[in-house]
């Protein structure tokens, strides 16, 4: 039987090698990322008592094996291709992580105390790729169903558009007053939660 040769510079297994080295790194607090120097991607975990995140609490009871919601942070002027150096001199991933954190906060049924991140700082022209490996491999729930976590606050007069799923379900971030509600129930958005958990995750 003829093999094809491993290629470790082939994309996919590029892909799989960064999703790898992310998930070797110590688990951090959501509430105590301190500011550090790096761009690239990260991971956040959940492990709290929300009814709709009970099948992510039970798999993140023992080890920290289920994200809840999978990002990066680029340099500034990467978003754009501007910049494919090194990702030296930006403080974009832990400012990332840190409004991830905020926002959290905010909302007064999540706690932050059941959160905790995994990151790894990437050279600029790899993090697009490890982060696309990670949400392939893991579908987390916020990535995948819930929209709207990873918005920022687009500014007075710049608001279009309704209300997304997250703040809808959790609501507390101020700005998000600025756009119209959305007709969907948080009740109805909770039991889709349920129902993708448990078929993603066959419990």
């Amino acid at each position: 039987m003829t093999q094809t040769p491993y290629n470790p510079l082939e994309q996919g297994n590029l892909a799989h090698s960064i999703m790898l080295r992310m998930e070797e790194t110590e688990p951090t607090p959501l509430g105590s990322v301190k500011k550090f120097q790096g761009a690239g991607l990260y991971a956040i975990y959940y492990s709290g008592d929300h009814p709709a995140y009970e099948v992510i609490s039970a798999l993140n009871s023992d080890r920290w094996t289920t994200p809840i919601y999978v990002g990066k942070a680029v340099p500034s002027g990467g978003r754009r291709g501007l910049d494919v150096t090194a990702s030296h001199g930006t403080e974009a991933l832990s400012k990332r992580i840190r409004e991830h954190a905020k926002s959290i906060i905010a909302s007064p049924d999540l706690s932050i105390d059941a959160f905790v991140v995994r990151w790894l700082v990437v050279e600029d022209i790899w993090i697009a790729l490890g982060e696309s490996a990670m949400i392939r491999a893991h579908r987390p729930v916020w990535n995948a169903l819930v929209d709207g976590f990873g918005n920022h606050d687009p500014g007075k007069g710049r608001a279009n558009g309704i209300q997304s799923r997250w703040d809808t379900l959790h609501p507390g971030r101020t700005w998000v007053g600025n756009f119209p509600p959305r007709a969907e129930a948080p009740t109805v958005i909770e039991q889709d939660i349920r129902e993708y958990l448990r078929a993603r995750y066959q419990v």
